[in-house]
This record gives structure tokens, C-alpha cells and sequence, in this order.
């Protein structure tokens, strides 16, 4: 059974930084392209940042220079680092595992940036 479990979101003043985590199992997480997406309420679930097996990185450009992603081939875990963070990055945040043609999801964990 496949599980990507979030943890790590939370509230945070603008300005702040939080790091979420992504701990998988039930897959062989080294040859899947692992990514974060975001959802804010009313909007459309959108990509923020992914990374191949590889190690090549890409973003969504209102997050390139305050967001890292990475990840931990030896204990199966994805990271965003998030830093710099403005009121818009609040959302629900989802780890996401891709290889063609298998593609799963995790639960979510809520980020919330407001004073």
C-alpha cells in the first residue's frame, strides 16, 4: 500500500519559514520525480516545485528564491523548505509521486502565513 504522509505546515508570521516533510513508503522512492502542489480555498490545486530522481529541481516562479525542494533517498522522505514566506503562499500543501504511469498523492498539511 503506497502512503505519502505531509507533516510540517502550520501558522507562520510573513517573513517566517516552515519545512514541510513527505515520508513515503509502499514505493520505490529513489526513481520517482517527487513534487509539492498547493491548493488555496476557491482556487485550482497548482505545482510549486518538483524534483526528478535525478536531483533536477524546478519551481513555480512566485516561489524560485524562497523555496528549496529535496529529498532523502536513504529514509524515503521529500522536503520544501520554505522561507521568506508572504500571506499568498497559505494554502494546503501535497506531496505528489510521479512515474508514468503510476501517480499518487498525499493527504495535505495547511499552511497558513498571516500575522
Amino acid at each position: 500500500q503506497v502512503q505519502l504522509v505531509e507533516s510540517g505546515g502550520g501558522l507562520v508570521q510573513p517573513g517566517g519559514s516552515l519545512r514541510l516533510s513527505c515520508a513515503a513508503s509502499g514505493i520505490v522512492f529513489s526513481i520517482f520525480t517527487m513534487g509539492w502542489y498547493r491548493q488555496a480555498p476557491g482556487k485550482q490545486r497548482e505545482f510549486v516545485a518538483r524534483i526528478t530522481s535525478g536531483g533536477f529541481t524546478n519551481y513555480v516562479d512566485s516561489v524560485k528564491g524562497r523555496f528549496t525542494i529535496f529529498r532523502d533517498n536513504a529514509k524515503n522522505t521529500l522536503y520544501l523548505q520554505m522561507d521568506s514566506l508572504k500571506p499568498e503562499d497559505t494554502s494546503v500543501y501535497y506531496c505528489n509521486a510521479d512515474h508514468n504511469p503510476l501517480r499518487f498523492w498525499g493527504q495535505g498539511t495547511q499552511v497558513t502565513v498571516s500575522s
